[in-house]
């Protein structure tokens, strides 16, 4: 029973040392490979929130659809390395509880938004809306920035960019905006999609369906994942 036990301890041995550089290699493999946005703060913004429905068209309301796609969005970003912090993550505003008024919840709502934004250490972040005209007609995702900070052009137009390609249904181009609040007073580079339509009967149907919204979702997390590592000019 030695012989056998000596012959197992000299064979395990022999093994182990045969593995060393095969676990070398493959823990470097991983090491230099990393996530994309290791170390990466990021807001998500979904607009809206308890008594403030935002726009609906029927039965289809912005601020249920706008928390679906920024939970979906937030998923993908964590799996690609992100720190993800939520303005909101259920159904309420962030006024003070009690405070009557609804433009008084509002402007609340709006400032704390921003706080958030300005003192997390973000490095970047993005809100979620939906759009609504008086018209029918109006369709499409757009990326919209305020023209404080040229990487608030860059990171929009890396988003439409990816809605115009993965979507396949509007031709909109990333638009600067100047009087947006959330937007106007963010101090970290950031952008606010309008995901689509809700006056449009066809565009609100595929907003609250479950796989045209993981669309919208993926199609926004690689319009980050481009405005960390593509080197090239973001295209119009």
């Amino acid at each position: 029973m030695k012989r056998w036990h000596l012959i197992v301890i000299i064979v395990t041995f022999v093994f182990v040392i045969l593995c060393i550089p095969l676990l070398q290699k493959t823990s470097k493999t991983w090491t230099l490979k990393g996530l994309p946005l290791d170390g990466k703060v990021i807001v998500l913004d979904a607009g809206h929130g308890g008594p403030d429905g935002g726009a609906s068209g029927g039965d289809v309301i912005e601020k249920i659809v706008a928390l679906s796609i920024t939970n979906k969005l937030r998923d993908y970003l964590q799996e690609q390395g992100a720190s993800v912090i939520m303005t909101r993550d259920g159904d309420y505003d962030l006024a003070e509880e009690g405070l009557k008024g609804y433009s008084r919840r509002k402007s609340m709502d709006l400032r704390r938004r921003v706080e958030i934004i300005n003192n997390s250490n973000a490095d970047l972040y993005l809100s979620v809306h939906l759009n609504s005209l008086p018209g029918t007609s109006s369709k499409g995702a757009q990326t919209f920035y305020y023209g404080s900070l040229i990487e608030n052009e860059r990171f929009a137009k890396y988003v439409q960019a990816e809605l115009r390609e993965s979507l396949n249904n509007t031709h909109r181009l990333a638009k600067i905006i100047n009087h947006v609040y959330l937007m106007k007073y963010s101090k970290v580079p950031g952008a606010l999609v309008e995901v689509g339509f809700l006056s449009n009967y066809e565009e609100s149907q595929q907003l609250r369906d479950e796989e045209y919204q993981n669309q919208l979702a993926a199609a926004i997390y690689r319009g980050v994942i481009r405005y960390y590592t593509d080197k090239n000019e973001p295209p119009n």
